[in-house]
């Protein structure tokens, strides 16, 4: 028969439809604010500090809908932000610096929904509020921090050859070796080109010297690793906000784009994002007293810390190694049962790691992480940038064996301390300074203000549309509405799978997208109707409509599929949001125009003899 689908394909379309439906469904629940408490410690938050803090926010006399405690965090829903607000400035007074108190829009999704991976999709920056920075980072910062690296290396490099030297010195770029002796130039060639190969060798006119410089290409490696550091450790910095969906993006060649969509502590943001920080692996002096280091009378090749808890400790001048050497580390359990965490060097840092612990065997070694906190502060009438140093001794170990590329780090206090240990050894340090350079506030009134206006505009766009198909199509018309229906829930139901983010552009894609629906079905149409003109059967009419129209309805979607691609490869921020929800708009409609509408035509038409059509 011409106008009939078997019963698998009827079932196929009807179970996409369905499956559609519920995953679109959390996005009509709505998210309620939040306040999201966690330990910045080692250990998780404990039921006993959740009930101390769940006390705390009754005392204030607000309404809280829901208190959570899971997986060592809490999180206290409210009715309103005023609640929200009062109780989070009562936590923050309250908790101290050794919890993270985060302002937060949590999602009332039923939990059966939740069961099936079910989530409404995230909100962009335009629509839900939140915070805009542009961060700037020092590529030259970054490139004179392996120039003081190279700089050391190449010393250390000498002494263990026995080169005898008279300085190596930073000057103009160049890395300067003036050598007692030019007999022993070749032994420095020797050496130069096996360990530091990316450094361009020049001999000055004076032979006793030799003149290094970071090779152009290893330059624009230590430029581009920098830029890619600094996003990964922004990301897991990020994380401790509570953001939903940040967006972090690289934007040129030295700066980055991170959007925190919710985020209302703009303050607590910019201490994170802004926070320049760095790692040290020293050795613990042991032969000298750390009381008297206390009092004042601190060795000339020692330097005096303090560790997690307060401990004084004395470590040597010297820096084994630094967080930019490490590749890699992981979390795990030793042969002991310990935790500990496997960290991998690079070359240059093995090396030096070889050599130190070769000749340090059952001495303690320590991890020193370094902040530099940039604070804005007036001063006569202008704004005044002020960096302080932060550092503390954040692990100590004893050394139990030589190693060099591949070690471990044990004595730990569990293996949350393990995992957030190897998490910052991996991508806690930047790699270069970075500077805020632009900033820019959407409040949670104008987010919903521009929520309240795209919606309009799609129901607006959408009942006219439904009009005229209804008054100008008949029952057919009727038929394409109920499909762009669908294609609208299949739509928002994918973008929800993808958990992709939703933008105001993207609310512009879902219109543009009713329109190519419709006019799909607006070609279809038109062609059944012309074949009913030129005498055909109804029941022809249909299949040749459908049939005939499909090539002109697959060239013009092709061409705009295109357009949408292209979009997305070359577009940043809110085109790609645009070309991604044209993309999936697109295709929805070529299933809900064709195969949809076929569908119902073939139950309302098909199968019986039809003398006229509701067209």
């Amino acid at each position: 028969m011409q106008n009939h689908y078997p019963l698998w394909k009827n079932i196929l379309i009807l179970t996409v439809f369905f499956i559609s439906l519920v995953y679109a469904l959390p996005n009509l629940y709505g998210e309620d604010p939040s306040v999201q408490v966690s330990s910045t410690q080692a250990g998780k938050l404990t039921q006993e500090k959740a009930s101390e803090i769940e006390s705390a926010i009754k005392t204030l006399g607000v309404g809280v809908k829901a208190f959570e405690y899971k997986d060592g965090r809490v999180l206290a829903r409210f009715a309103n932000t005023d609640d929200q607000l009062k109780s989070a400035d009562l936590l923050r007074d309250k908790m101290g610096s050794d919890y993270t108190v985060a302002l937060n829009l949590a999602p009332t999704t039923p939990n059966w929904l939740r069961a099936i991976g079910a989530d409404a999709m995230y909100l962009g920056l335009d629509l839900r509020g939140g915070v805009h920075f542009l961060l700037e980072v020092d590529m030259d910062a970054a490139v004179k921090q392996a120039e003081d690296r190279y700089n050391d290396d190449v010393r250390l490099a000498l002494r263990a050859a026995k080169i005898r030297y008279l300085s190596v010195n930073k000057d103009s770029g160049y890395i300067k070796v003036t050598l007692k002796s030019a007999d022993d130039k070749p032994a420095l060639m020797t050496v130069l080109n096996k360990d530091f190969r990316v450094l361009d060798i020049t001999e000055p006119e004076v032979k006793d010297q030799v003149w290094l410089k970071i090779s152009e290409l290893e330059q624009k490696e230590i430029r581009k690793f920098a830029v890619a550091q600094n996003m990964t450790t922004l990301r897991n910095r990020v994380n401790e906000l509570g953001v939903a969906e940040p967006v972090i993006q690289q934007q040129g060649i030295n700066r980055i784009m991170v959007q925190l969509p919710g985020v209302q502590d703009t303050t607590r943001a910019k201490e994170i994002l802004g926070t320049t920080a760095t790692l040290e692996y020293r050795l613990v002096d042991v032969e000298h007293d750390v009381q008297k280091a206390v009092e004042g009378h601190v060795p000339v090749g020692s330097r005096l810390y303090y560790e997690k808890n307060g401990n004084p400790i004395l470590l040597d001048r010297r820096v084994i190694v630094t967080g930019d050497q490490i590749v890699d580390a992981s979390s795990g359990m030793d042969q002991d049962g310990r935790a500990a965490v496997f960290i991998s060097l690079n070359g240059v840092g093995a090396s030096k790691m070889g050599k130190l612990t070769q000749a340090n065997i059952g001495k303690p070694m320590a991890v020193v992480f370094i902040e530099y906190k940039v604070d804005t502060k007036i001063v006569n009438g202008q704004k005044v940038r002020h960096k302080e140093k932060v550092e503390k001794v954040i692990s100590v170990a004893t050394i139990q064996g030589v190693f060099s590329k591949r070690f471990q780090t044990t004595g730990l206090d569990g293996p949350q301390e393990a995992r957030n240990l190897s998490l910052l050894l991996r991508a806690g340090a930047l790699a270069a300074p970075v500077d805020i350079v632009e900033e820019r506030t959407v409040g949670p009134s104008l987010g919903q203000d521009n929520i309240n206006k795209g919606f309009l505009s799609f129901v607006v766009g959408f009942v006219l549309v439904v009009l005229f198909m209804a008054v100008y199509y008949r029952l057919f018309g009727m038929i394409a509405n109920l499909a762009l229906a669908f294609n609208v829930v299949i739509v928002v139901a994918i973008l929800s799978l993808l958990q992709a983010t939703l933008t105001l552009p993207g609310i512009a894609g879902i219109i543009l997208t009713v329109g190519m629906s419709v006019d799909a079905n607006v070609l279809i149409f038109e062609r059944i109707k012309e074949e009913i003109k030129n005498g055909n059967t109804p029941q022809t009419s249909i299949f040749i409509g459908y049939e005939k129209a499909f090539a002109t309805i697959l060239d013009s979607h092709f061409t705009n599929l295109v357009v949408a691609v292209v979009l997305f490869a070359f577009g940043t921020g809110s085109v790609k949001g645009f070309a991604v929800t044209l993309i999936i708009g697109i295709l929805s409609s070529m299933f809900t125009a064709i195969t949809g509408t076929r569908m119902i035509i073939n139950w309302i038409y098909g199968n019986r003899r039809v003398e006229k059509l509701s067209i």
